[in-house]
């Protein structure tokens, strides 16, 4: 296939960026888009120019690095998919494709398509951890948990911390990403002792980090590449509001 690139291009957070057009040709259907990417880059670089800087790593869908809009989608077209699992059999030959970062104000553009996300560390780290000494590892049935609390538990875990849910909606919110974070903890035993605390702590740090509020538009539950509910976010506001109207010892007391 022979492609028409329209790529963003800025120099870092505090240049003006623009799109730039960029031919991609002999790209084969079996490729994924950030192979072809690779490919692209290989003309940049005999030609004497800049290659185009965008984030990658365990290019399986795993990491969440892989962090692109493409034609005005995080992830590209196809549902439950990151980009670099996406293939450009997705596309058709002479097609235009538009490739830009997440827009968000707290995710700075480092460089062309590569994002500053350590607001998500630094809202991990404000309490999405465990205190409480769990000891060895136990058998998997010592601590009698239901299953369907183990499987919510486990299919929030399972976010990668994208930031696909902020570039989709429309006030780069993050409370997708936050409830994810706070559910997995929430729903399990080892996750009481911090339990309102660590909801009131991520939700604080997550608005000094400075993205929007939610408006329950859905837009983060539709793009997610792994499937996280909307549901989680209901649980987190649960969580939020009880932080704030009862005092920890009232709660466990």
């Amino acid at each position: 296939m022979n492609l028409t690139l329209k790529v963003w291009r800025q120099k870092n957070d505090k240049t003006k960026g623009q799109f730039v057009t960029i031919e991609a040709k002999g790209i084969a259907d079996d490729m994924s888009f950030l192979e072809m990417l690779d490919i692209v880059n290989d003309d940049l670089t005999r030609k004497g120019e800049d290659p185009i800087y965008f984030d990658h790593d365990c290019r399986e869908g795993i990491c969440g690095m892989c962090s692109l809009v493409i034609n005005g989608r995080p992830h590209g077209p196809k549902q439950g998919t990151t980009t670099c699992q996406l293939h450009m059999r997705s596309f058709h030959d002479g097609q235009t494709i538009v490739i830009e970062p997440w827009r968000a104000a707290a995710f700075p553009v480092l460089k062309d398509l590569a994002v500053d996300r350590t607001a998500f560390d630094r809202i991990q780290q404000a309490g999405g951890y465990v205190n409480v000494n769990t000891g060895g590892v136990p058998d998997a049935n010592t601590i009698a948990i239901p299953k369907r609390i183990a499987d919510e538990a486990f299919e929030s875990a399972t976010c990668i911390g994208c930031g696909a849910c902020v570039a989709a909606c429309k006030n780069a919110s993050a409370m997708l990403f936050v409830s994810a974070k706070v559910s997995q903890f929430a729903l399990l035993p080892q996750g009481q002792t911090e339990r309102y605390e660590r909801a009131q702590a991520m939700v604080d740090q997550m608005d000094e980090e400075g993205f929007g509020n939610c408006t329950n538009t859905g837009a983060c539950e539709a793009e997610c590449p792994v499937g996280i509910k909307l549901t989680n976010i209901a649980r987190l506001n649960r969580e939020y509001l009880t932080a704030k109207v009862f005092r920890e010892e009232d709660i466990h007391g």
